[in-house]
């Protein structure tokens, strides 16, 4: 984890690409008995995405350097409003007309495809805290998936209620807008700032602060904190801790204490993806992708170059945005441990049949994600950059 990223700077290749790799090859060995297949360890496999995902989403929300605001991140807003609901619509359509899945399944399909992982994009975010390494391109993605992992949560639990028939009640409807939607949205945003005011102060306002000892440590502490305090008032975790994250940061935004804090959670996150990636490589190679059909890879590839694509562009219009940003930005929407998580998360708590064809449509996908999304972002950004440096020039 510590040197492999030196080495393959000069190379079209990334960590989750090389991890993937080192997962298919080891486990087609056969020298492990160990299968390491998430439709067998579904419990395990939406308990380890889980983990890694919202030490991620601390990470991200410390590097964002720009404040929080209306028109500072309307660039964020237009990928929320815009994008991820389109997003979710057109995969979801997919999946029922395309596919052949039952609406409940289609939901579910479509919820797992909206949101932007914040694990596999750490190439396209914003640098560490205070690097100056935040244009529109690589705020945008970095906040967008900072946030849309919570949002889309309310899409789960709808394809859930339709797994159990609830679409056609008005019990079920009201009952998902008000708690799902309604309530776990505002719970998770109070927890996640309450816990970030409380850091905050511990960090950088009393004078025998935290923040003298020097421990990044204490980001892994905040992170879990804020999660289980949304968890036990039944909010949704994943926007606390995105929520604490930019709180501790508007606490003390220049403080060098933000980097120690942010260099453990990505040493963590990195650790945690390696690990995952290997896993999933290991799958790979047992036959995740067995039961996947040409119509299900046709499918695959739409999701990954037509409707992420499209509907990126739909929500960046008139955002007075170059078009070369414009299209990085709708292009580079990765799908990763996210999905993973949301799709186990859903198999686990509803009723959706059998699950095989579905993983091997995703597991495409998360594929296909890290190989494109992998070998074109740096390169892309970079151009990018030496463009906007030319033109500044």
């Amino acid at each position: 984890m510590s040197w492999a990223p030196v080495g393959l700077r000069r190379l079209p290749l990334t960590l989750a690409i090389l991890c993937v790799a080192v997962g298919v090859l080891v486990f087609s060995t056969g020298l492990l008995s160990f299968n390491p297949d998430p439709r067998t360890w579904d419990t395990a496999t939406e308990r380890l995405t889980e983990l890694v995902v919202i030490i991620s989403l601390m990470g991200a929300g410390l590097k964002l350097d720009r404040p929080p605001g209306w028109r500072s991140w309307a660039t964020t807003w237009r990928l929320l409003i815009v994008a991820m609901p389109l997003t979710i619509a057109a995969v979801a359509w997919l999946g029922w007309a395309g596919l052949g899945f039952s609406l409940a399944l289609a939901l579910l399909f479509g919820a797992c495809m909206a949101p932007t992982d914040p694990v596999l994009a750490a190439d396209v975010q914003v640098g560490p805290p205070k690097s100056g390494n935040e244009d529109e391109v690589r705020f945008g993605l970095t906040s967008e998936a900072g946030l849309n992992d919570a949002l889309a949560f309310p899409f789960v639990h709808l394809a859930i209620l339709a797994a159990a028939g609830g679409l056609a009640t008005q019990a079920g409807l009201s009952d998902w807008f008000t708690i799902k939607v309604g309530w776990k949205l505002l719970a998770g945003l109070a927890a996640g700032w309450l816990i970030g005011k409380v850091f905050g102060h511990l960090l950088f306002r009393r004078r025998r602060s935290l923040s003298k000892f020097g421990d990044g440590l204490i980001a892994l502490a905040a992170t879990l904190i804020a999660y289980a305090a949304a968890e036990l008032i039944h909010g949704y975790g994943f926007l606390a801790v995105f929520v604490c994250a930019v709180t501790i940061r508007a606490s003390e935004r220049d403080h060098d204490f933000h980097q120690e804090m942010h260099d453990f959670s990505d040493q963590i996150e990195r650790l945690l993806m390696m690990l995952l990636l290997v896993l999933f490589g290991g799958a790979l190679a047992n036959g995740l992708l067995s039961s996947l059909t040409w119509t299900d890879a046709l499918i695959g590839l739409a999701v990954v170059f037509v409707v992420r694509p499209v509907a990126g562009l739909l929500a960046m219009t008139g955002s007075g945005q170059p078009w070369r940003e414009r299209l990085l930005l709708a292009f580079l929407g990765i799908r990763g441990v996210g999905s993973v998580y949301y799709l186990a998360y859903g198999i686990n708590h509803g009723e959706f049949g059998d699950s095989e064809r579905i993983w091997a449509v995703v597991g495409f996908i998360i594929l296909v994600s890290i190989l494109v999304h992998g070998v074109t972002a740096t390169p892309l950004l970079d151009r990018l950059t030496r463009r906007r440096e030319a033109q500044a020039g």
